[in-house]
This record gives C-alpha cells, structure tokens and sequence, in this order.
C-alpha cells in the first residue's frame, strides 16, 4: 500500500509538472476538471451525451432556461469544482463552509435545490427500504452530530501528517461515512479529494480526472470505501486492513486517473498540431495562436465569449475564427452543424437571436473499460 501511494503522489506531480500544452495554456487544466465533474456525476446515475450537455451549456451562457434536469445537475458539478478549484490553494485551509459552498453551487439547479448548501436535518441511510433504516446497508451518524464530524474532518483535511493521496483517501470516505448531505454527497465527497490535493500543493495546475476511473469501478469503489467501516477497535487488524485495503485502492485510481490524463495531453497536443500545419505560419502571440491553444478547453465558445477567453479584440478574435474555418480546423457549416475536426464529437454552430455561437465539444475523456484493481 505505501508503494501504491508513493507512485501515485509522483504520478499526478509529474502531470502537474511535465505537462506540456500547460506550459502556455490552462486549456488541459480546464478539460481535465470538466472530464472529472461529468465523470463524477455519472457515478451517481447522472448521464448525458456531449451533445445535449454542449446544448444546455449554450443556453446557461446566453442567460437561457435549458429543460434538462439532469444537464443542469451535471453543470452545477461543473461549476462547483471550479469554484472550489479557485477558491482552494496549497497551504489554504479546508472548512465547513468550504464544504457547504461546494454544494451549494452544487445542487443549486437541481430537483432538490432547497437543500443546497444545507447539512441534512433528517437521518438518511444507504439500501434497503425507502421507509425505514431496519434493512439498510449503511446508516450514517445523526444529523446533531453531522456539524461536529464535519468540523472534526475539516481539521484532519487541514493536517500535514500524512501523505497527501493518502490523506485524500481517507478525507473522501470519512465525508461519505458523514453523509452531511440530503443528496449530493458523492459528488462533494469526490470533490473534497481535489480539495485536500491542492492544499497539499500536489495538483495545483492539473486534476486528475480519478473519477474517470472510479466509475468503470463501481462495486470495487463501493466495497473499498465500506471497508473503512468497522465496528470494534480501531487498532484491531481488520481496520487495519479495512483502510490499507481503500487506500490502496484509491491510490491505483489516481495512477490510472494520471495515464489517462497524459495519453490525453499527447492527442491534443497531435491535433493542435495538426491544426497548425493546415494553416501554415502562425504568428506566436496572435489571436490564432492563442485561439488555436484555448479550444481544447472551451467546449462552448460565443464570439463575445471568444475575446474574454483570449484577451484580444472583438474583430481580432473573428478574423482568428474565420482563419481556422477557412484552414478546415473547423468544417464549414452544413445544415447548421458545423464538424470539428479536432478532440471529442462534433461542434456546432447556431444563429440565435441574441448573439451568432460557435460550440468546441472538447469536454469529455472517453470511459475506457479498466481493469479491476488488485484484490
């Protein structure tokens, strides 16, 4: 187990420091963190395809009502890691109001967004009967004393004593014992791993997209994070082998989680390359140049969001638009859709009447069917 957590700490420091498209944008940062959060909600049952999730994040960005329930669910995952991507850095402290935050953010579009950013009132439990605990496969502590554990936890987060990916570990599946939460607590759980890693000072730049990972395990991750759980003496051998057991496990995640990331960076990296060679000579610093690095992390781009992304002009910004069209980066419209021949599905473009929109969908990492991880 410590083997496991010694690689996996200089795996995701060697992605932090040996990633090369970051070294001039924070495009790869961005789609990382957005694989994660979508990876994260899928965990929990909440999936989509890229293209209705590009749709709903169009409408939220020209200030429009999407329909989609769980589009929004997903997006408020989004918006939730980055706020706390922002909010979080090495040597900041952890707190409950970090936590609630989070959820707020959260759950603030979804069904049950009356709940947002508020520790539960009620005993909730896991399995079983939706009308009684008798038959549960888990029962969390009390909601009286769900603010008390959580500060308890905040003060372990905030520690230094332990490895950094261990400490992660053991943060993730002592939030999810809490289940502090009405709804929501796998997402905030899983956000909370990001959390402790960044304080450490171990994923300032990149995430690693671990619940990439964690979903193509399901039962594994289940059964790693109830192993934590044991009735009897903490220094008994069974807990001890309880938590190796989840931190081993957790660890083989995030080594995974960085291959994963790095085998991205290199296809990105191939098309950015490839874009460049059809375009012929493109001036270091131009608003192409910094287009051309940006896309990859911009799933839905606007022409006003455009010049934001990449602090150039308004004119300056469509000139660069219309070079990549014309160099075939992206296909000229057929039908309203336009083809990207770059990362992820097709891109679109709309004419709407509030603004002419230009849609990457560079947002996703592929579910690869993972091995199990060692018994």
């Amino acid at each position: 187990m410590a083997a496991d957590v010694t690689d996996a700490e200089a795996a995701i420091n060697r992605l932090n420091t040996e990633a090369s498209a970051l070294a001039d944008t924070e495009a790869l940062a961005r789609l990382l963190l957005r694989a994660e959060s979508v990876a994260s909600s899928r965990i929990e049952g909440l999936e989509i395809g890229a293209r209705k999730l590009l749709r709903a994040e169009l409408a939220q960005e020209l200030g429009e009502r999407t329909l989609d329930v769980t589009a929004e669910e997903i997006l408020g995952n989004i918006e939730a890691m980055n706020g706390a991507v922002s909010e979080i850095g090495p040597g900041d402290q952890i707190t409950v109001d970090t936590m609630l935050r989070f959820h707020r953010r959260l759950m603030v579009s979804s069904r049950d967004r009356g709940h947002a950013g508020k520790l539960r009132q009620k005993q909730n439990w896991i399995g079983g009967s939706a009308y009684n605990p008798c038959t549960a496969a888990f029962v969390p502590p009390p909601p009286e004393l769900v603010q008390d554990l959580l500060t308890d936890l905040c003060s372990f987060c905030n520690g230094d004593s332990l490895p950094a990916v261990a400490q992660a570990a053991l943060a993730h599946a002592q939030f999810e014992t809490i289940h502090p939460f009405a709804d929501g607590n796998g997402r905030t759980g899983r956000g909370l791993i990001h959390l402790v890693l960044r304080r450490r000072g171990l994923a300032t730049r990149v995430l690693p997209p671990i619940s990439l990972v964690l979903a193509t395990w399901a039962s594994d991750y289940v059964d790693g994070l109830a192993a934590t759980r044991y009735h009897g003496p903490a220094t008994g051998k069974e807990a001890h082998e309880g938590l190796n057991l989840w931190i081993g496990r957790f660890a083989g995640a995030c080594t995974r989680a960085v291959d994963d990331a790095a085998s991205f960076e290199q296809r990105v990296q191939q098309i950015q390359d490839r874009w460049r060679a059809q375009l012929g000579r493109v001036r270091s610093g131009s608003a192409t140049d910094l287009l051309l690095r940006s896309l990859p992390g911009a799933p839905v781009l606007t022409v006003n969001g455009a010049p934001e992304l990449i602090n150039r002009s308004f004119p300056q910004t469509n000139e660069a638009i219309a070079r990549l069209t014309e160099a075939g980066a992206r296909s000229r419209p057929r039908s309203g859709v336009n083809e990207t021949t770059g990362v992820g599905s097709p891109s679109r473009a709309t004419n709407s009447s509030k603004e002419r929109t230009y849609t990457r969908a560079c947002s996703s990492i592929a579910y690869r069917p993972y091995p199990p991880p060692h018994r």
